[in-house]
Parts: C-alpha cells; sequence; structure tokens
C-alpha cells in the first residue's frame, strides 16, 4: 500500500495532509503527483470525488516552494475552474495544503464585487484560482499581471467546454508565458478534450483512473417509477419514510429548484436552492447549512452542483433526469465517494422512459425499478415532450457538443443545465463573465 509519505512530498505538505486526516493517496494522486513532480504536461482523466484536487494541489504547493522565486512575488501558478463553488474549494485545498509554506493564494470569480479581490491580488501571490470571465476582467483593467505563471492548471476541462469557455481559455493562453507546464484535468477523455489537449500539452503523460462514463460501484442506483405529477409528493415520501439527511437533489431549470425548495419546505422539509441566478452569498449560505448538516435538502442545477466537495454524501436524488445522459454519471458521482457508500435515486416517468434508456446504454447497466405502494403510475400516462430535449441516440444535443448544453433554452426560459451560458452569438463574453 502506497503512502502519501512514499510520494516525494515535503514534510510540510506531509503534515498539512496529515491534518486532514489522510495517510494513503487515492489512485489519480498515486499518480498524478509523482507526474506532476517531474514537471512534465498532464492529461489526467478521472470521475469526480476521486480526490484529483489534491492530486494537482500537492505537487503544485511543491514545485513553487522548491523554485527560485523571481523578484517580486507574482502569480506563479493559475487554476482555472468552471464555476464559482469549484474555485472556492480548490482555493480552500491550496490554502489547506500550502499552510506550512510561505506561499501565498487567493481566488477570484464573478458574481461578487471585484475590489476586495483587487485589493487581494495587489500585494502579489503565488498561485491564483479564477473562473475564466473575472480572470480576464482583471487581466484587462491590468489587475492582474499574468507574464511570470509558470504552471497552468485546467480542472474540469470538460465542463469549462461545455459551458462555452473555449474562447475565454484561448485568451488566457495567449497572455501566458510560453514556456510554463500545463496540467489538464477531465472527467472524461472526449473528442473535444482530446483536440484541447493537442494543442496545449507538449507531449503530455496520460492518466486515466477510471473508465469513461462509469458510475461508482460504492453506489445503489434505483429508479422509481411515478407520474410526472406525484413527483414533489413521492420525494418527500422517500424522505420523510427514510429519514434522509443531506439529501442533493437535482431539476434541470432553475425555476425548478426555486419552486422544488419552496413545496418541500412547506412540507416541513428543510430545503434551499443553488444555482446561477442566485447570489453569491445565498449559494455560499445554503452550501455552509447543508454541509454542516442544519439544512436537510439543497435543491440545484447541474452546473451549479458540479464540483461540490461534499465528504460522504449519503443521497443523490433525480428529480429529474438529465438530457445529457453523461450529466447522470456526474451527478451521482457526488455520493459514494473515496469508498464510502451512496445511494442515487432516480424518479422516471413517462416522459423521460427514452432518457432512462440512453443512460442505461451509457453505462451499461440495468438500472433497478421499483414502484412505491400508493405512488403507481397511471399505466396509461401519456408521454409529453421534454422542451429542452436530446437527439435521437440518447448523446449530446444535434447542434453540435461545444457549448451544447447552453444552447438548449427550456420552456420557462432557463438554460436547460440550470446555469449554463446562452449561445455566444447571443452574449457577449463580458456579459456572460459577470456569471462565472
Amino acid at each position: 500500500m502506497t503512502l502519501f509519505s512514499e510520494l516525494g512530498l515535503r514534510a510540510e505538505l506531509l503534515r498539512a495532509v496529515e491534518a486532514q486526516g489522510y495517510t494513503t493517496p487515492t489512485p489519480i494522486q498515486r499518480q498524478a503527483i509523482p507526474a506532476v513532480l517531474k514537471g512534465g504536461d498532464l492529461l489526467a482523466s478521472a470521475q469526480t470525488g476521486t480526490g484529483k484536487t489534491a492530486g494537482f494541489t500537492l505537487p503544485m504547493l511543491q514545485r513553487l516552494a522548491d523554485g527560485p522565486r523571481p523578484g517580486p512575488r507574482q502569480v506563479r501558478a493559475l487554476v482555472l475552474t468552471p464555476t464559482r463553488e469549484l474555485a472556492a474549494q480548490v482555493g480552500e485545498s491550496v490554502a489547506d495544503y500550502g499552510r506550512h509554506l510561505t506561499l501565498k493564494s487567493h481566488v477570484i470569480f464573478g458574481g461578487v464585487g471585484q475590489q476586495p479581490q483587487v485589493d487581494a491580488i495587489r500585494p502579489g501571490l503565488d498561485v491564483l484560482v479564477a473562473t475564466p470571465g473575472r480572470l480576464l476582467d482583471l487581466h484587462q483593467q491590468k489587475h492582474v499581471d499574468l507574464s511570470r505563471v509558470e504552471i497552468l492548471v485546467l480542472d474540469e476541462a470538460d465542463r469549462m467546454l461545455d459551458m462555452g469557455f473555449i474562447h475565454d481559455i484561448r485568451k488566457v493562453l495567449r497572455v501566458l508565458p510560453e514556456k510554463r507546464q500545463n496540467l489538464l484535468f477531465s472527467a472524461t477523455f472526449s473528442d473535444e478534450i482530446q483536440a484541447l489537449a493537442a494543442k496545449l500539452l507538449d507531449n503530455p503523460e496520460k492518466i486515466s483512473v477510471a473508465r469513461r462514463n462509469t458510475t461508482a460501484e460504492t453506489v445503489d442506483q434505483a429508479v422509481y417509477r411515478v407520474d410526472r405529477e406525484k413527483k414533489r409528493d413521492l420525494l418527500a415520501h422517500l424522505i420523510t419514510r427514510h429519514a434522509w439527511h443531506q439529501v442533493l437533489v437535482f431539476t434541470r431549470t432553475k425555476h425548478g429548484a426555486n419552486r422544488l425548495a419552496e413545496q418541500l419546505s412547506k412540507q416541513d422539509i428543510p430545503a434551499m436552492a443553488i444555482h446561477g441566478n442566485k447570489s453569491q452569498s445565498a449559494r455560499t449560505k445554503a452550501l455552509a447549512a447543508f454541509k454542516s448538516g442544519d439544512l436537510q435538502v439543497l435543491v440545484a442545477t447541474d452546473i451549479a452542483a458540479r464540483g461540490l466537495d461534499i465528504s460522504e454524501l449519503p443521497h443523490v436524488v433525480n428529480f429529474e433526469l438529465p438530457n445529457v445522459a453523461e450529466d447522470y454519471v456526474h451527478r451521482i458521482g457526488r455520493t459514494g465517494r473515496a469508498g464510502s457508500e451512496g445511494q442515487a435515486v432516480s424518479l422516471v416517468c413517462v416522459d423521460e422512459h427514452g432518457l432512462l434508456k440512453g443512460i442505461e446504454r451509457l453505462i451499461k447497466r440495468d438500472l433497478e425499478k421499483h414502484i412505491e405502494p400508493g405512488f403507481e403510475p397511471d399505466p396509461n400516462a401519456k408521454p409529453e415532450p421534454i422542451e429542452n430535449g436530446r437527439n435521437r441516440r440518447g448523446g449530446r444535443p444535434a447542434q453540435g457538443r461545444e457549448g451544447s448544453r447552453a444552447g438548449q433554452r427550456s420552456s420557462d426560459g432557463n438554460t436547460a443545465g440550470g446555469d449554463a451560458q446562452a449561445p455566444r452569438r447571443r452574449r457577449s463574453r463580458g456579459q456572460r463573465t459577470r456569471r462565472a
């Protein structure tokens, strides 16, 4: 069994790892840490919840601590993430693991005032964690100097492409030094990721710790067949009957998330929604209450929930199946992490039978089907179209993969992924990045 102490990390980093309660690295950490320490480029694929953040944070901090700092403190490592929540969590990891080093770090993202971020950047940083939009805004205003970046990390690169950030990423790349170490982490090795890697990485080492589109064996997956208008009552029934706590529930739209959270709260089940239309303070408050156990149910859209780091989350519920089958894997990856057991429940109505078949084809298994007494579906119910639907094969929408979810509009005017960006031709970068 490999231990962190055998990976060549500094004593200061090992102390920080031990303080977090870890002794044995995960498979991605065992492979990524030595690879990054070598100094070469890396292309890594790992399902969410596998410990990839520490996989790049620890060796990144070591390389910065070992190397000379040229003159005044400037950004030497840049980590790009697709969402505010993921940026905040990566920032926490950098701070936690680097607590015994003299390195300084900060996190910047949109949705909040920029002046506190500018004030934090001004004295100089070693590590900057950012969403693409806010980073470009501050760079264009000359608040951020990226001319000394030695290490670039693209975290959850597949989601950044799906959100339409490819143009912003290219703009960032143009202002970075040509000579640097590039680390690209993605849940899948999709065609788009392979194309990006071919342009970005120089003879990278490749790591893949899980077969593409697999689901964790520690997650108990089940389907409840139910009529669409009975879903809310069935969800409340399951939560109450089984005394579920810390339940992460997925909806397709922001409006649907708000409505479901309100309805559950009226049934004495404490619930809050989290999505792109919520202020950053509201999102932070809801997440903190959920992590602490004060909030029983967190209702989220796909993109708002991507990157949520909640240890030993026991229950994930698909109130509505995702329109893109791969998102099912990402959703249920929130539970059953690091070997712990978890439960993923999907409430499926007649409208979603096609989506369910697409998911089962993707994960190469049939999900166990249940019918809860008192909530039996009408055998004569007719399916209604899902406005922000999928293509015929159950895969990505037909208008093209890059930024595809951004182009799907739902009946209530929200984007299909919850808070994905609208098509770039309809929204300027300045407008889009305020949501980053």
